[in-house]
């Protein structure tokens, strides 16, 4: 392999040569990578400072922060940097890094908003046995499962990828190391390893989507044995979740269920799912979850008292 792969390092072409978009867009995406780190951050304190965290919503809604922010790291920083240096390569094996952590840490991800949907389910369709069914062992082994999905996952990807030989032109039409742009880019026929990828990425983005979609169906059909305010309360948590899947899966879908090529509009749409979407979980997941803002307000009121106590 190491005599097929003459490249040492890839140069992005980026999202613009406009000397003013660069600019706009390194104040922007500096904005969206501050308000993800800030926010996740006030929501895994704020759970970790209250009983809230025992309960299994809670307790998923903490990995889902904490993968939210190993997954934009993956991309975010990388792209100020060249905005703001000007350099756009990368190395090859820091590309390949990229390529890996981007598939384990997003398959968690996934595989954390399909166990949330079912915890949301099982509270509200088996109110009873919500207890029982969700107990702290389940909730364990649920997220041992999606890491050990997403290292499967993430190795079997990156496999596919280190095995290609890339002797030039080593220019990616894009912001960051993505599958289809790799492709193009191989001194091999890679129609066979496209195909695969869409198999393997597409349709996992597909059925996680229709499973989740499945189980929101589900959860409102329930929801005529509920009180008014039973329903409020549910459609405020379970709207913070569709909100955030919808912002995932839509463009996570329609960049990779498709042939194997790329085109001018991938770039676009990876914006949502590397740095869009991640922004909009903490916001959504506290603006629109009432009993996220009412954790969140008792822990800082509880906390600026304190200090005003101490002081």
């Amino acid at each position: 392999m190491e005599s097929q792969r003459n490249i040492s390092e890839f140069i992005f072409l980026g999202l613009s040569y406009n000397q003013n978009i660069q600019i706009f867009c390194f104040v922007f995406f500096l904005f969206c990578y501050i308000a993800i780190l800030v926010g996740n951050l006030l929501i895994l304190v704020s759970i970790r400072c209250r009983p809230h965290f025992h309960q299994p919503m809670y307790y998923f809604l903490s990995h889902l922060s904490s993968m939210n922010v190993c997954y934009t790291s993956c991309v975010t920083p990388k792209l100020i940097s060249d905005l703001l240096l000007g350099r756009k390569t990368t190395s090859y094996g820091n590309c390949m890094l990229q390529v890996f952590t981007m598939r384990f840490f997003g398959i968690i991800e996934v595989f954390v908003l399909t166990v949330m949907a079912f915890d949301r389910c099982a509270a509200i369709c088996k109110p009873l046995h919500y207890t029982i069914i969700m107990n702290r062992t389940r909730c364990n082994l649920l997220i041992v499962a999606a890491w050990a999905g997403g290292a499967v996952r993430a190795f079997s990807q990156f496999s596919m990828r280190v095995s290609l030989p890339f002797c030039g032109p080593n220019e990616i039409d894009h912001y960051y190391c993505d599958i289809f742009p790799l492709l193009k880019v191989a001194c091999t026929d890679t129609y066979i390893t496209g195909v695969l990828v869409v198999a393997n990425s597409g349709m996992v983005a597909l059925v996680t989507f229709v499973l989740l979609f499945g189980s929101y169906v589900i959860i409102l059909f329930n929801l005529r044995n509920h009180s008014a305010e039973g329903r409020r309360k549910v459609l405020s948590t379970c709207g913070s979740h569709i909100t955030v899947v919808t912002l995932f899966f839509g463009p996570s879908i329609f960049a990779y269920l498709r042939p194997p090529t790329t085109f001018p509009e991938n770039k676009i749409f990876s914006l949502f799912y590397t740095i869009i979407a991640p922004m909009f979980n903490p916001l959504i997941y506290t603006l629109r979850n009432t009993e996220m803002k009412k954790a969140m307000r008792r822990v800082w009121y509880q906390k600026m008292f304190s200090d005003e106590k101490h002081n």
